[in-house]
């Protein structure tokens, strides 16, 4: 028994893929995170870590998460493979019946999409190549010469050189797509291209109430003695399972096919022939040709199914915000990633908001304007009768006393995929919060007690309000997201970088289905 997962099923899920980041039922995340790398693996910055799927270390990637942010319907599209056109390039042509039993020419690919049978020009224009001058001497096809710029609905030639190649205009890159949606490897597909008025000439014109409308026939053999001078046969039917296509073909004074082209496009086409004995062409060896039957609908119906637009890229700006200070400064990042449906602290209610954080933070009294705490460092509290309470830094800012940090199982002696140690912690096993009512901050280089009289969002210092990103009650603040919560759907870890709060980052995530 054999069987196949379809490229139209991959689409078909590309698609699903951005109808449920659209829905409002849903909330997609990306994230950033790990301050710290170099503490998993001594060498991450030229070899970083590979991701590992299991649950195990989903767990220890929600500790290690610094900040979210929403991903929206107009944050991710459907992407195929980035194909420039270039002058002197021999491409591909569109085939119905490209398989591993009959390979593109030239590329010798086994399927329609992995071949190079589209092209984006200089102005971001998407072209798809209906015939590339293939013929009997040319069975590869030959060099495009004539770099396409028309937005003509029918197909054509791109210019006089005579390279035998026919373009069919798609589309244009919309500049806002192009900032968020191309790369080097992939460029983005229009949105919403079924039901958008914006394309609604470029599909009506695929004409798909006449599905199965034939434009292109190559000559594969030119025959020979069809006749001794030059003759024009007009109103040949191309016979199959559709109807009224027709071609007119040209034979030249020695007696061969000199060109053939449709005429009539008919309708209803899955396979043809050209009926050369209905026309009463006759000689000592008959020419053959390849009728080629466009996609379901026609060219232009379905951009998604025509180009195999089987990826989506996902766009996240990281950017500070004074307002919303959720992403740190001063400190690593060394992992990005994406959550879906990840809920609010301490609830099972979807998150909604735009950016939130997943550090817990301090607002310390005494003299916190002088104070260091280095990123990565450690910070305990001792909590009479109960223990102490150990995190790691994840930033500091003596502007306001605010001290974010996480914890997790590295700061009790447990190592990523450890159940079980053979030692003592020198903390103890349970890791125990931070607590208003426990002793002072103890850091590396200072310790400074809770600011316990400070509770809300924004702090008033020197007659300038700051905005803290999260709210504070008696110095203590929780994550604003549930953590473990949702699905980790994508990981990534990368060579660290360091924010700054001149920069910011575009995350661009490819999903392959």
């Amino acid at each position: 028994m054999s069987a196949i997962i379809t490229d139209q099923f991959r689409i078909l899920s590309a698609e699903n893929f951005l109808s449920s980041v659209g829905s409002t039922s849903n909330g997609y995340y990306s994230f950033v995170g790990l301050t710290n790398s170099t503490d998993y693996k001594t060498d991450w910055e030229n070899n970083p870590l590979s991701p590992i799927d299991s649950f195990d270390n989903y767990n220890d990637v929600w500790d290690t998460i610094i900040g979210l942010k929403k991903i929206n319907s107009d944050d991710v599209r459907q992407v195929v493979r980035r194909i420039n056109w270039q002058s002197g390039t021999t491409y591909d042509m569109y085939r119905h019946d490209i398989s591993r039993n009959n390979l593109s020419k030239p590329s010798n690919k086994t399927s329609l999409y992995e071949s190079n049978f589209y092209v984006m020009n200089s102005d971001y224009r998407v072209y798809i190549c209906l015939h590339n001058g293939t013929d009997p001497e040319n069975p590869n096809g030959r060099p495009s010469l004539d770099e396409p710029t028309f937005t003509d609905l029918e197909p054509k030639a791109a210019g006089v050189s005579g390279d035998g190649y026919i373009w069919k205009y798609l589309y244009t890159i919309k500049p806002s797509d192009i900032i968020k949606f191309e790369s080097l490897d992939y460029m983005p597909t229009p949105k919403d291209w079924i039901t958008s008025t914006e394309n609604s000439s470029i599909r009506d014109n695929a004409n798909p109430e006449v599905s199965g409308q034939i434009k292109i026939i190559t000559i594969t053999s030119r025959g020979n003695g069809l006749s001794n001078s030059l003759v024009t046969y007009t109103n040949v039917p191309i016979i199959g399972d559709g109807s009224g296509a027709e071609a007119t073909i040209i034979i030249g004074n020695d007696g061969t096919v000199e060109s053939i082209n449709v005429t009539k496009g008919g309708q209803n086409y899955t396979y043809g022939i050209v009926d050369l004995n209905s026309a009463g062409i006759s000689g000592t060896t008959l020419p053959t040709f390849d009728v080629i039957i466009p996609p379901p609908g026609g060219h232009g119906k379905n951009v998604y199914t025509e180009l195999g637009a089987k990826s989506v890229l996902i766009y996240s700006r990281i950017e500070n915000d004074n307002l919303n200070p959720d992403f740190i400064t001063g400190n690593k990042i060394a992992r990005i990633g994406i959550i879906k449906n990840p809920t609010s602290f301490n609830s099972s209610t979807i998150l909604t908001e735009s950016k939130v954080s997943n550090t817990y933070a301090i607002k310390l009294g005494g003299e916190f304007s002088s104070a260091i705490f280095p990123a990565n460092s450690r910070i305990t509290q001792s909590i009479s009768g109960v223990g102490t309470a150990v995190g790691r830094v994840v930033s500091y800012d003596n502007r306001t006393g605010v001290l974010k940090y996480w914890q997790d199982r590295s700061n009790v002696g447990f190592q990523t995929g450890t159940s079980s140690l053979n030692f003592t912690p020198e903390f103890g096993y349970n890791l125990l919060s931070f607590s208003s009512s426990g002793g002072t901050i103890n850091g590396s280089i200072n310790n400074l007690p809770i600011d316990t009289s400070f509770s809300g969002v924004t702090t008033s210092i020197n007659m300038i309000t700051y905005n803290l990103g999260q709210n504070f009650i008696n110095g203590i603040s929780n994550p604003e997201v549930k953590k473990y919560s949702g699905e980790m759907i994508y990981i990534d870890n990368r060579p660290s970088i360091t924010r700054s709060l001149n920069q910011k980052e575009d995350i661009k995530v490819i999903l392959q289905f």
